[in-house]
């Protein structure tokens, strides 16, 4: 009978622990029913994102040079963010740390990208999955940089089979973001030249293709997302799928990317457009939003005070609720006391871009736009 009564008790502690463990679960993110907004699958509820981009650290280091032996830093720089308001944190995967071969994923890796997604359900935050990233260069394997257009592609491919198998079943990730500024050359490039300029010791921006020969450039970024596309469908047909786009993607003269709006919204959930305003300019950065509105919700998946003075960039947000479903902005690992403290410069913009950021979560729930 005592042996009973302990399995009994036990059983008892399971069974509520499991409950608990449910009923905290996150619910999935969905589009919203009119088309341009985001809801909570199993209530409705609308969901705004607005978050961070944490992409580096102050250190400028990667997430993947420090998630192995500095794990608690992760933890910590999440807790942060949360207690800022965020509800989303885009993190951006390095394809050269996830990728051993053209066909081989890393187990080790991927393993640490699902306890990272386990780190934010427990904090309620939701991951915007950017891959294929090859913002240092010394971190770009050799054998990659030779690979031919298409094969180069079905390397890419097998990242996001093997990202978005591990994925599939965590409602915590808000979306996969196929590449951050994909480009379409318009021409030739160099042979291996896949990269664009490198901005404050990073390469951003990435061609998906070297020789634009006898096609459209929006061909060309159509056949490459419905590619990415397909691969993380073989495993996960329930998350959101997005790509990051620069301003200068909407046809206009001048520099352009190739990934026309009307054409990528044909091939993603929806679409994510990066705009840092200039001083004096707000209503043009405004109109730039604007013509990304062509059917699909928009995020603002970055933005920043890089340009702009930080009412400036209060006012690009405020007028941008007419048009994006949310936005994102960028946090380097140190606290908003921490940039409090300090002297320089950068460190006074950031603090006023930390201030202005939790302002404005603590006045737009998570039902409503920023």
């Amino acid at each position: 009978m005592r042996v009973s009564a302990v399995v009994v008790v036990v059983l008892a502690i399971l069974t509520n622990t499991a409950s608990h463990a449910e009923g905290k679960r996150m619910d999935w993110i969905v589009i919203g029913n009119d088309g341009r907004s985001f809801a909570l699958e199993s209530t409705g509820q609308a969901f705004a994102p607005r978050g961070f981009n944490y992409d580096r650290d102050y250190k400028m280091r990667l997430i993947e040079d420090y998630w192995d032996a500095e794990w608690p830093t992760v933890e910590h720089d999440f807790a942060e963010m949360k207690k800022l308001g965020a509800n989303v944190v885009r993190v951006h995967l390095q394809f050269g740390k996830f990728m051993q071969s053209p066909d081989k994923s890393r187990a080790k890796a991927l393993d640490r990208l699902e306890r990272l997604v386990e780190l934010a359900e427990s904090l309620e935050i939701y991951l915007d999955l950017t891959g294929l990233a090859c913002y240092r260069k010394s971190d770009v394997p050799a054998w990659y940089d030779r690979l031919s257009e298409q094969a180069r592609w079905r390397a890419q491919a097998v990242f996001w089979e093997a990202v978005s198998a591990r994925c599939a079943n965590h409602p915590g990730v808000f979306c996969y973001d196929l590449m951050n500024e994909p480009v379409v050359p318009a021409g030739r490039n160099k042979p291996g030249a896949w990269l664009g300029p490198a901005f404050a010791g990073f390469c951003y921006v990435q061609y998906i293709a070297l020789d634009q020969q006898d096609r459209s450039r929006p061909k060309v970024a159509r056949d490459w997302l419905r590619a990415m596309t397909a691969a993380v469908r073989k495993h996960d047909d329930r998350h959101l799928i997005t790509v990051g786009l620069v301003d200068w993607s909407l046809p206009r003269p001048g520099l352009t990317s190739g990934f026309v709006p009307k054409t990528v919204a044909r091939e993603v959930d929806f679409l994510c457009a990066h705009i840092y305003p200039e001083s004096g300019k707000i209503p043009q950065a405004l109109e730039t939003l604007k013509g990304f509105c062509v059917g699909k919700p928009v995020v603002i998946e970055e933005t920043f005070p890089m340009h702009c003075s930080i009412p400036e960039l209060r006012q690009f947000l405020t007028g941008s609720d007419e048009y994006a479903a949310g936005w994102m902005g960028f946090y380097w690992g140190k606290t908003l006391e921490q940039y409090r403290r300090s002297d320089p410069l950068p460190d006074a913009v950031m603090a006023g871009w930390l201030e202005l950021f939790e302002k404005e979560a603590k006045q737009s729930g998570p039902d409503k736009k920023p």
